[in-house]
């Protein structure tokens, strides 16, 4: 059975088939790379807007790349999640915890970004659940 908001993702164009999705796997994972290590430094010189975003970026090319390894792309960050509850955690292929940890990522960031509200115990906190975020995503495209 296919989620209802996922299908209407489909509907409205904000996922999208994509059939060089896989080979843009290696590249958005390479940018995940890239943004958790921005991160972990920016969190290091104690920059805690800028680590909770780079963070997010981290946790999102992650989920964007799990999303190429099924040939599809997104042009929405709320259907990108709501692809991967259906693609992987519907199919017991991922916890739950997986697109709680995304969500919780998504509203801190926005936090962040838009309202100037991050401290040093909630992005720790993310930093943490990001580096997770990155090996089971490793995990699962391995």
């Amino acid at each position: 059975m296919i989620n209802l908001n996922f299908e209407k993702c489909l509907e409205r164009g904000k996922i999208r088939e994509f059939s060089r999705g896989r080979f843009l796997v290696g590249k958005e994972m390479e940018g995940a790379e890239l943004d958790f290590k921005s991160a972990k430094e920016s969190f290091q010189n104690k920059n805690y807007k800028w680590a909770t975003i780079q963070t997010y970026y981290s946790m999102f090319h992650s989920a964007r790349a799990l999303l190429y390894n099924k040939n599809y792309r997104e042009k929405s960050h709320y259907c990108l999640i709501e692809a991967i509850r259906t693609l992987y955690i519907d199919k017991g292929l991922i916890g739950h915890d997986f697109i709680e940890a995304l969500q919780r990522a998504k509203t801190l960031r926005e936090g962040a970004d838009y309202y100037s509200e991050f401290n040093k115990e909630s992005t720790e906190s993310l930093v943490e659940i990001a580096e997770d975020f990155l090996k089971k995503v490793k995990d699962i495209l391995i």
